[in-house]
C-alpha cells in the first residue's frame, strides 16, 4: 500500500513538472510571437499630411515599414517614435498621433514606423529589445540618408528603452525622451514577469526566463539600458515616467537618471498608468517635450 502511495505521488509530481515545462514553453512563446495590431488610422485624421516609407533593420534587413511628417517650413530636425511592447507606429495609449502633430507644428519631421514584427512590418518574433534596436537603428540610418540634420527619439514603454539602446550606439543621435522604460529586461521580467503572464510567481517565472533564450534565441540580460545610459552622456535624456505606473515601476527611470543627472531629466508624474502621463498632463506633456528637443 504505501510503495503504491509512493508512486502516485512521484506520477503525480512528474505530471505537475511536465505541465508547468508545457505551460512555461508556451507562456515563453506567446510572449515573445505576439499578434500583430493592424493599423486603424494615418496622420490625415489629424490633419497632417505624410508620406508612407520603408528601410531595412540594420542588422537582418527585416523590411520595415513607416510614414514621415514633414513640417511645413523648413525642419529643425527629426524626430523619430519608437512603440511598445504588442502596439504599432500609432501606440493608440498614449495616443501617439496628437503628439506627433504637436512635434510637427512645433517645426519638426518625425517619422514613425512598425518595429518587427508589428503593424505592417516583417519579422514574426518580438524581443522586447534586443533586436527591435537594430530595427531603431535602421531608422537612422533612413533619416541620415534622406532627411539630414539633428535626430532625436522619442520611446514609449519597450520603445523607450530601446532608444536608449539605439542612442547609446548611434552618435548621430542628439536627445532621447524616454516615457516609462525598464532599465534592464532580465532584472525587470525576474520581478515583474507575472504582470505579463498572468501566472503565478513560483515555479512560473524562473522556468519561463530559463526556457526563453533556447526556445526563442532572447538574451534578456542584453537588453541594458542601465549600462547604456553611460555611453549617452553627456547627450540629453529626459525621462517620464508616473510614480503609479502599474507595469513598469518608475525607479526604472530614476535609476538611470540619478547616474548622469548633469545631463538627464526626469520628469515622475503620478496618478497616471503606464505610459498614461501624456493622457493626463497633454498640454504640459507637449510643452515639456517641445522645450526639451530645443534644449
Amino acid at each position: 500500500m504505501r510503495k503504491r502511495t509512493v508512486r502516485t505521488v512521484l506520477i503525480a509530481l512528474m505530471a505537475l513538472i511536465l505541465v508547468s515545462l508545457g505551460v512555461s514553453g508556451y507562456v515563453g512563446w506567446s510572449l515573445t510571437h505576439p499578434a500583430k495590431k493592424a493599423l486603424t488610422a494615418t496622420p490625415d485624421s489629424v490633419g497632417i499630411p505624410f508620406k508612407t516609407i520603408e528601410f531595412p533593420s540594420r542588422k537582418d534587413g527585416i523590411v520595415l515599414k513607416g510614414w514621415v511628417l514633414n513640417p511645413e517650413s523648413e525642419s529643425k530636425g527629426t524626430v523619430i517614435f519608437a512603440h511598445g511592447y504588442t502596439k504599432n507606429r500609432l501606440q493608440e495609449d498614449v495616443p501617439a498621433l496628437p503628439l506627433a502633430k504637436t512635434v510637427v507644428l512645433s517645426g519638426y519631421r518625425v517619422v514613425m514606423f512598425d518595429f518587427r514584427n508589428s503593424g505592417e512590418s516583417g519579422g514574426n518574433l518580438t524581443s522586447v529589445g534586443e533586436y527591435e534596436k537594430y530595427d531603431l537603428l535602421g531608422a537612422i540610418d533612413w533619416v541620415k540618408a534622406n532627411a539630414p540634420g539633428d535626430i532625436h527619439l522619442l520611446g514609449f514603454s519597450m520603445g523607450a528603452t530601446t532608444a536608449l539602446l539605439a542612442a547609446a550606439e548611434e552618435p548621430a543621435v542628439s536627445h532621447v525622451i524616454a516615457d516609462s522604460p525598464f532599465n534592464n529586461l532580465k532584472n525587470y521580467l525576474r520581478d515583474n514577469l507575472p504582470v505579463w503572464s498572468h501566472l503565478p510567481d513560483f515555479p512560473f517565472t524562473p522556468l519561463i526566463m530559463a526556457m526563453i533564450p533556447p526556445v526563442t534565441g532572447i538574451h534578456p540580460e542584453e537588453v541594458d539600458a542601465l549600462a547604456a545610459v553611460d555611453s549617452i552622456a553627456p547627450r540629453r535624456v529626459l525621462f517620464i515616467h508616473s510614480s503609479d505606473d502599474n507595469k513598469i515601476p518608475y525607479t526604472n527611470s530614476e535609476m538611470m537618471w540619478e547616474k548622469h543627472k548633469a545631463s538627464f531629466e526626469f520628469w515622475k508624474t503620478s496618478g497616471a498608468l503606464h505610459i498614461g502621463s501624456y493622457k493626463i498632463y497633454g498640454k504640459e506633456y507637449e510643452e515639456r517635450v517641445v522645450a526639451f528637443l530645443q534644449k
